[in-house]
């Protein structure tokens, strides 16, 4: 039995007529015919009561009817979400990012993705640089969102953002009035950071433009994430080099200032793993690479 048949049936049975059935299928009365005998031969019981002025349908007829209209519409079903998976348009995503993501780039790129593909479940996972990477080893995040560089040739990245540095104060501070501020005036402050290994570009860079000012920073405290840096400064511990977008988190007791002379930009990158195949996760980088 080969689904054309149960199509022919199907038609034949919604037509009740030869003529009009063979002309849907394009196809000529006689082999229609010769088909539908083929089938009831083949099942066993006849499908249709035949005269020369009617067709109708059986008692089986009407059953297997049925049952085969139930099985067409799961095999378009199928066809239909195989060929959005293979599209990237279904499945599950699971997305780490750098808490400081959150407050510049990521949150545009999860609606733009949501928007053009709303059949792809996303997890989202904030994880520091260090994380991601073991966690893109071990397969438990597809994409991640780091602070660059990354020296490990299993993966593939790719910058998507980039942005200055400034300082935050709290509000009390001397210096919080000033329009900016020379890194050389911070010599002396406590500063809260965040240890190397989990961004060690972005720290090699603060302590670097520290260094051109004319001294080591005195880390007075460190701190895993952003946002807990952002609320140490506002509880007056020490005074902090952030990435800019870290304005966009509004915090009582903090003020931003930017920094003289000019810092090199900070960047963004996603990050996957080089060997990866899947159609989601493909598509994902296609809109994200078209959106930045």
């Amino acid at each position: 039995m080969e689904l054309r048949h149960l199509r022919y049936f199907v038609t034949l049975a919604e037509e009740l007529h030869f003529g009009r059935a063979a002309e849907r299928l394009h196809i000529a009365q006689p082999p229609l015919s010769q088909q539908i005998r083929q089938l009831e031969k083949e099942l066993g019981f006849e499908l249709f009561h035949r005269t020369k002025r009617s067709v109708n349908l059986t008692e089986a007829g009407v059953v297997f009817l049925d049952e085969v209209q139930q099985i067409l519409r799961q095999l378009q079903q199928a066809i239909q979400v195989g060929q959005q998976t293979s599209r990237g348009e279904l499945g599950e995503l699971a997305i780490g990012f750098v808490s400081s993501a959150a407050y510049n780039i990521l949150p545009t790129i999860l609606r733009t993705f949501r928007n053009c593909v709303p059949g792809v479940s996303l997890e989202l996972h904030e994880l520091t640089t260090d994380q991601q990477l073991e966690w893109l080893r071990t397969g438990r995040i597809d994409v991640g969102f780091v602070r660059p560089p990354v020296e490990e040739n299993t993966f593939s990245w790719e910058i998507i953002f980039q942005e200055s540095l400034i300082v935050a104060l709290p509000e009390a501070h001397l210096l919080a009035n000033q329009s900016y501020v020379c890194l050389r005036s911070l010599a002396n402050e406590p500063f809260i950071l965040f240890p190397r290994i989990l961004a060690p570009g972005l720290y090699d860079l603060i302590i670097s433009l520290c260094q051109q000012a004319g001294f080591s920073p005195s880390v007075s405290q460190q701190a895993i994430q952003m946002q807990t840096i952002i609320s140490l400064v506002a509880a007056e511990i020490g005074v902090a080099i952030v990435p800019a977008s870290l304005q966009n988190l509004q915090r009582t007791g903090v003020v931003y200032k930017n920094i003289e002379p000019v810092s090199p930009k900070v960047a963004i990158a996603m990050i996957w793993r080089s060997s990866e195949t899947s159609p989601t996760i493909q598509r994902f980088l296609e809109i994200v690479k078209h959106i930045t």
